[in-house]
């Protein structure tokens, strides 16, 4: 029997915009649902690692372990390498891999974790699935991934609804589900996952800084990334309505007032022993 393949496009492709918050991700932030349950020893898998910057944290909470970063993307490991590199890790490797089908055997890992991933892939329930497999009897397969229909902001700034709008066309079009964050515990049942803590969080960027930068990488990556091409080319936008999309993230980022939270959900499932 032949094995799944990766079915959807990835949507942000890996334009400055886009690493400029990938590169942003901590393990603090992004996966402290998952930290309590981490023990020195831990071998770790990291699927859907990009740049590696939390992949390079979980190997720092695992010093008498190992993490493996993989990514559908070829290109994007050399960064994740220099990224390891440049903390002088060394409990740290990285392959190009599918979540659809890992090349691992059964049973190997303690930890299987994925930041931003399951929104992306064609068969979320196959992902959990290989994720499970790969993972010990006893061991932890830890998911989170954003809501998109579930962020909120303030003020209610003329453009950013159609920003939402233009994007969830555009992320589905291309394969996957924006609003995955709120379907991970469902995914995960139907993958056979019995174990299952379902929590949420948030980034919330309110302060200037944080507006401005915020913003500022929606902006640019509304005018010129992967996500862009594809909006123009797939026929979900023209130039001009990206380009007012992109001002309208401009304009909110300038306002005193501004506030914009990204809710996410959290699964964190133990394989039955």
């Amino acid at each position: 029997m032949p094995k799944a393949q990766e079915t959807a496009v990835y949507t942000h492709g890996h334009h400055e915009s886009v690493l400029r918050s990938h590169t942003w991700r901590t393990a603090e932030n992004s996966a402290a649902y998952l930290l309590g349950s981490l023990k020195p020893h831990m071998r770790i898998l990291d699927i859907g690692c990009g740049p590696g910057t939390i992949t390079a944290d979980l190997a720092e909470r695992v010093p008498d372990g190992r993490v493996t970063g993989v990514d559908h993307a070829p290109g994007i490991l050399e960064r994740a390498r220099a990224t390891a590199a440049g903390r002088g890790l060394t409990n740290v490797d990285f392959a190009v891999a599918d979540v659809h089908a890992l090349d691992y055997p059964d049973d190997t890992f303690c930890v299987v974790h994925a930041h931003q991933v399951l929104q992306h892939v064609g068969d979320p329930v196959r992902a959990l699935r290989e994720m499970r497999r790969v993972t010990k009897p006893g061991g932890f397969i830890a998911v989170r991934d954003a809501d998109y229909a579930a962020m909120t902001w303030y003020p209610a700034v003329e453009g950013l609804e159609d920003w939402l709008d233009l994007y969830e066309r555009v992320a589905r079009a291309n394969g996957g589900e924006p609003d995955a964050g709120r379907r991970l515990k469902a995914w995960a049942l139907a993958a056979g996952l019995t174990d299952i803590t379902a929590t949420s969080s948030t980034w919330t960027f309110a302060t200037p800084e944080e507006r401005a930068w915020w913003s500022g990488l929606w902006a640019d990556r509304t005018l010129a990334s992967t996500y862009a091409e594809r909006a123009v080319r797939s026929g979900h936008a023209t130039e001009e309505e990206l380009r007012a999309v992109s001002g309208a993230w401009r304009e909110w980022g300038r306002r005193e007032d501004g506030w914009f939270a990204v809710l996410h959900g959290e699964i964190l499932c133990r394989k039955e022993a």
